[in-house]
């Protein structure tokens, strides 16, 4: 019986698992760092491909109980023009909806339906991959750290395939690509957080707002709640900065009091809905400075490959970071399935997904659909009227056209159906 073994117990990791047990995989274990998954975290948008591949797994109800549809994205010039308005989701004619969700509330439901279908013992906490060496066979040596409190062990296991989800600072990858070296800054401090504020004072609709030089991005994560009619909110900010430490690239959870950001977006206010309001309603903020990685030549080596984060770290732009994780989840389970050979698989996979991620990452560094934003201000630093005498309509839709087109969500494509669908698993 093939064993397989995910490093990372996050959204590609736990997505992975699932996929790889509907496609007729028994042995999979989940090794993950922290020693139990809480529901904390900030809001992640799923783009309908991503919904779509979740709804061939069994999970779209559960999910929708914890998550609300995005039904609309908005685009705003810092002087408060509307530079473009979006449906999404169905009312974009998906057959899929888009849905906004806390990264953690997302993730325990995924460990939750991994521990129900797989067995408890599946997913393991307090487990780290602290390094891993490629035998004559192409299985995987891995070395792995085990942490209870102050208590710490060592053991080496031997999977038959590995699986690197273990995000942008991941083990798995270094080990692969050996003197990569820190994760690039490309000069961006990022800072969010999730507020919770009445509903009446926040919009239905997702925007992104800014100037050539700082952003804006504020949608509700939830319903309002019976009780005090208040909805979670989720926002990021970024703004250039002259330096960072290394150390903390790739941290996504460096707290910071609000009052270090909060007068650079003083003034902000976007058809009713005010920017400081929603900073001064958080009880906690985080900030990291923008990162990404080098895309790679090669994702494989073997028995081993990366997934999510660990193979495709992008800039958080266009909403891909947890979307293309699923899919990358699910493309591999249907690789697995199709392939006797795991390094066969391994490969196919990597071929399937590699070259549009490739793409992808370099998208979101010309920053993928937010350009429109920084097009507005070059032509019009001082506002505008009317949006169209600044960039035509036929504009705008290119530039949208090309980037759904660019990681294959535009409704055409995601409305075919999944490429992933039931496989018979192939003979070993």
């Amino acid at each position: 019986m093939t064993h397989i073994m995910i490093a990372g117990g996050g959204i590609a990791g736990l997505t992975a698992a699932l996929a790889l047990h509907t496609a007729g995989f028994e042995r999979i274990t989940v090794v993950e760092t922290a020693c139990e998954i809480q529901p904390v975290g900030a809001g992640l948008n799923i783009m309908p491909n991503a919904v779509r591949e979740l709804d061939a797994l069994g999970l779209l109800d559960r999910l929708e109980e914890r998550a609300v549809r995005t039904r609309e994205l908005r685009y705003y010039h810092r002087s408060g023009g509307l530079i473009s308005c979006e449906p999404r989701g169905l009312g974009a004619g998906y057959h899929w909806p888009q849905l906004s969700i806390q990264r953690g509330e997302l993730q325990l439901a995924l460990a939750d339906v991994v521990r129900t279908r797989l067995g408890p013992s599946a997913l393991v906490g307090g487990v780290k991959v602290t390094g891993v060496e490629p035998l004559p066979d192409g299985r995987p040596r891995v070395q792995l750290e085990h942490r209870d409190g102050a208590r710490r062990g060592k053991a080496s296991l031997e999977p038959d395939v590995l699986i690197g989800a273990d995000g942008i600072r991941s083990t798995v990858r270094a080990a692969l690509n050996p003197g990569e070296g820190e994760p690039p800054w490309n000069g961006m401090l990022v800072w969010r957080g999730v507020s919770s504020l009445p509903a009446h004072r926040i919009g239905t609709f997702m925007f992104i707002a800014g100037d050539d030089r700082r952003k804006a991005v504020v949608y509700p994560l939830s319903e309002p709640a019976t009780d005090t009619g208040e909805v979670l909110v989720n926002w990021a900010l970024a703004m250039p900065a002259e330096s960072v430490d290394d150390a903390t690239r790739g941290d996504w959870n460096r707290p910071v009091p609000v009052a270090k950001f909060l007068h650079h977006y003083e003034g902000w206010v976007f058809d009713g809905v005010s920017v400081p309001e929603v900073l001064q309603a958080a009880e906690s903020a985080f900030e990291y400075p923008m990162v990404d990685r080098e895309p790679l030549p090669r994702w494989s080596l073997g028995r081993t490959t990366l997934i999510g984060d660990a193979a495709h770290a992008m800039y958080p732009i266009g909403s891909n970071g947890a979307t293309q994780s699923i899919v990358d989840g699910r493309a591999l389970a249907h690789a697995m399935a199709l392939h006797a050979d795991p390094a066969d698989a391994l490969a196919a996979y990597e071929a399937w997904r590699r070259p549009a991620m490739t793409e992808l990452q370099r998208a979101n560094r010309q920053l993928g659909p937010e350009v429109v934003i920084n097009l507005a201000h070059e032509r019009a630093p001082g506002g505008f009227t009317d949006i169209h005498e600044v960039i035509p309509q036929s504009e705008l839709d290119e530039i949208a056209a090309r980037y759904a087109a660019t990681g294959a969500f535009d409704p055409q494509s995601v409305n075919q159906g999944s490429p992933y669908g039931p496989t018979v698993r192939a003979p070993r």
